[in-house]
């Protein structure tokens, strides 16, 4: 990563520097040893690249344009896919569009995101380049299981909107407002639900053999960016 511009009113807390001397008065000291950037992430690419060669790029990129059509028109049917070229087809990456639901069901772009971690995803890019939007990019390095693992778990998300939208569940309480759904969620005596444990935590087959459990439940993602916390214990506590 190169160096991150910010606006002027900004810059007095820029992360600091004790050679370069860079940051304000204001500032919370260095985050990285490196004060421009981390330039190990050049060393990278340069690796990749060498190892690849002209021959082994090209094939990367062929496969990973063939893996993110093939996975848009599995999808397609479920949720619109944005900017396709004039034949329908999509490049490296393509865009879901979720901003249909919010006004049926109350189901926005955020609650799928949330909902893929019950299913063992990390959901996509939220909201790049388009509002309520999920960009996907499988690149060269998956395998059609994986592929077809997260489709199914998109397309059963699908499944669980259509069932708000129907009136068989709530817009306030169901799978995706409520989610992800930790182990001491899903294992508490208390359960008030209008959907059964099972539902919550293992929405498809194969998570009874290979779960990832969330750490914790749904949190409010804008009043955590802008209100920041250190967890960290005080340094006194590393003293003998």
């Amino acid at each position: 990563m190169g160096p991150i511009g910010v606006a002027a009113h900004l810059a007095p807390f820029l992360p600091g520097h004790p050679v370069t001397g860079l940051g304000g008065k204001d500032s919370i000291g260095a985050i990285a040893a490196a004060p421009y950037g981390s330039p190990s992430i050049l060393t990278i690419s340069w690796v990749y690249i060498a190892l690849m060669g002209a021959d082994g790029l090209t094939q990367a990129t062929r496969v990973a344009i063939l893996n993110a059509n093939y996975m848009a028109k599995r999808l397609e049917k479920y949720f619109p896919v944005l900017y396709t070229g004039k034949s329908g087809f999509v490049v490296h990456e393509f865009i879901l569009d979720a901003r249909q639901f919010k006004e049926s069901t109350g189901v926005e772009v955020n609650d799928i995101a949330k909902r893929l971690m019950d299913y063992g995803f990390h959901a996509p890019t939220m909201s790049f380049p388009v509002p309520g939007t999920l960009m996907v990019e499988p690149t060269e390095s998956e395998s059609k299981a994986e592929l077809d693992r997260f489709c199914e778990a998109m397309i059963a998300i699908r499944a669980e909107i259509q069932e708000i939208q129907e009136g068989r569940r709530p817009k306030d309480d169901n799978v995706l407002k409520n989610s992800p759904h930790t182990a001491e969620v899903v294992t508490a005596t208390d359960w008030k639900h209008p959907y059964s444990r099972e539902q919550a935590a293992f929405p498809a087959a194969h998570l009874h053999d290979f779960k990832f459990w969330p750490a914790v439940g749904r949190i409010d993602n804008a009043y955590g960016d802008r209100n920041l916390m250190c967890t960290c214990p005080p340094m006194d506590s590393y003293s003998a």
